[in-house]
């Protein structure tokens, strides 16, 4: 418990509550996963009153985005620092919604661990849980399975750039080499769907599909830091300037 607890030093994504959460508002991951579930709906319901999104694929890949960047973090920093894979598997996993977009808490039944490594995390964190999720939220919106993979991968994505941010942090160049083993053989193609690189000393992600964020009334127009519409080396050169970065 100590090892996972701790990481959450890096970054508050990373925070995790053990055992089974008390309270309203937890949502049980599997029971997200079920065909037609009210708590899928909850969830992009909650995103769409943040955001008053114009569609409702960009409302399923401004939630995707979030969400990914949020559920499997600290189980893909775990595994990126230590090759350990913690049990998340959706009917050990609790998500609390936030009042806007994304979680505000995340809990597992039990800071116990999976025997395997890459393929076991492949499995908890795409198989079992975000490319199912994907491919219900397709369903439901008619959103492109590609683009809505990218969300996944933009979240991921996340899950390792997140912790060369705060004051605490871990040497990206560590990171972006844990990242690269993670994305080239990741199921659902993620590796053609964005990149990692270094910019002012942390990760940064460059995406290779659109999240439509500049669709919403929120973004009234503003692309994100990442957005494939701007060009890689103005991104890059964005980004080495403080550009601030639309964080899922």
């Amino acid at each position: 418990m100590t090892a996972v607890a701790g990481l959450a030093r890096y970054a508050p994504r990373y925070k995790l509550e053990i055992g089974k959460p008390q309270g309203d508002g937890w949502l049980r991951v599997d029971r997200i996963l079920e065909p037609g579930s009210p708590e899928l709906t909850e969830l992009l319901k909650r995103d769409d009153e943040a955001s008053n999104h114009r569609t409702a694929h960009a409302n399923a890949l401004s939630m995707m985005s979030f969400y990914a960047g949020r559920a499997p973090a600290t189980a893909l920093l775990l595994w990126a620092l230590e090759g350990r894979v913690l049990d998340i598997r959706p009917q050990n996993l609790w998500v609390r919604p936030h009042e806007g977009h994304g979680l505000s808490a995340v809990a597992v039944r039990a800071a116990t661990f999976l025997p395997g490594g890459l393929e076991t995390l492949y499995d908890v964190v795409l198989r079992q849980h975000l490319l199912p999720l994907s491919e219900e939220l397709h369903r439901r919106t008619r959103a492109g399975l590609r683009q809505v993979y990218g969300a996944v991968t933009a979240g991921c994505a996340m899950g390792f750039c997140a912790a060369t941010r705060e004051e605490v942090a871990v040497e990206p160049a560590y990171l972006l080499e844990r990242w690269r083993t993670f994305v080239a053989k990741a199921p659902g193609g993620l590796e053609r769907l964005g990149d990692v690189e270094v910019a002012a000393g942390k990760l940064v992600y460059l995406r290779n599909t659109c999240c439509l964020y500049y669709t919403s009334e929120v973004g009234k127009g503003s692309l994100c830091g990442s957005c494939c519409l701007t060009p890689r080396d103005e991104r890059l050169t964005a980004y080495e300037g403080g550009r601030p970065i639309l964080s899922v």
